[in-house]
């Protein structure tokens, strides 16, 4: 029994008394000994009831921003479907002008050319390494297009000739292309010669007309469209126009370095000849 008085607890129990005497006397000294033990129960429950009011009113709280971000998430659905459904309708409406202006383009080149039989195609695809411009079109032997059929810009001038038609797609190659051979003449002049590739002006999106008379008449500015001969491409389309003269190294003939009416580097709209008469 002695040895409690020397323990925490008994030393917790005096200062209590002795906080609560304190209390009542401080209490009977200000007259308000009555009141004194509802005093004492609020202050020490005043803690206790703080912290109720604030976990009442995080937990309120809590659930409103829950029922917020419901909100908001929902809104966040709603404006995603609405930016989907718009972009769909972009792409629907972009695809209609398109197809609209390729109707019109057909028009002026069918009224310039109406013994062609056309293909509207665009240009679905470009190998980053081709460096003469070949691209791929999507159009293929579904839509009559076999390999060999020459290809129009929507202006109507020479971009090349499919290399190789597949069922739903096509590969063309351009007339910047080495070995791409098409007969030409100088519209004005009447000389001929050869249209082909050549590395050295590709890059320039240019090509050449080889093999012209040293003596050509020739000029910067003349206008290039095609002979017809051997049958591969039809006659008088127009390619482009001269933009300089250079002799040959043998200095037996001329060769005409051309700018190409069509950015075959750039095109995404063409044509191809599925059939013409002669």
């Amino acid at each position: 029994m002695k040895d409690f008085f020397y323990t925490k607890k008994f030393k917790i129990m005096v200062a209590v008394a002795v906080l609560l005497a304190g209390m009542m006397a401080w209490a009977g000294a200000n007259g308000r000994l009555t009141s004194a033990p509802q005093e004492i129960l609020s202050a020490v429950a005043m803690p206790f009831q703080k912290a109720a009011q604030l976990l009442g009113g995080g937990i309120d709280g809590l659930m409103d921003k829950y029922a917020r971000i419901d909100e908001i998430l929902a809104e966040n659905e709603r404006l995603a479907q609405e930016n989907r459904q718009l972009r769909e309708q972009m792409v629907d409406y972009d695809r209609v002008k398109t197809e609209n202006q390729a109707f019109r383009d057909l028009h002026k080149i069918e009224a310039d050319n109406p013994q062609f039989v056309y293909a509207s195609a665009n240009v679905i695809g470009r190998d980053p390494l081709e460096q003469f411009g070949g691209f791929t079109i999507d159009q293929g032997t579904v839509n009559g297009v076999e390999t060999g059929d020459v290809v129009i810009s929507d202006d109507g001038y020479l971009v090349g000739r499919v290399l190789d038609a597949g069922t739903v797609s096509s590969k063309v190659m351009t007339i910047l292309q080495p070995g791409s051979y098409v007969a030409c003449l100088v519209s004005r002049t009447r000389d001929s010669g050869n249209l082909n590739g050549d590395a050295a002006y590709a890059a320039a999106g240019r090509c050449v007309l080889e093999n012209l008379s040293r003596d050509t008449l020739a000029v910067v500015g003349d206008e290039i469209i095609t002979t017809g001969l051997g049958g591969e491409f039809p006659p008088n389309i127009r390619v482009g126009t001269v933009a300089e003269l250079v002799p040959e190294e043998s200095g037996k003939s001329a060769i005409a370095v051309i700018e190409p009416g069509a950015n075959v580097n750039s095109i995404k709209h063409v044509f191809v000849i599925t059939d013409y008469q002669s």
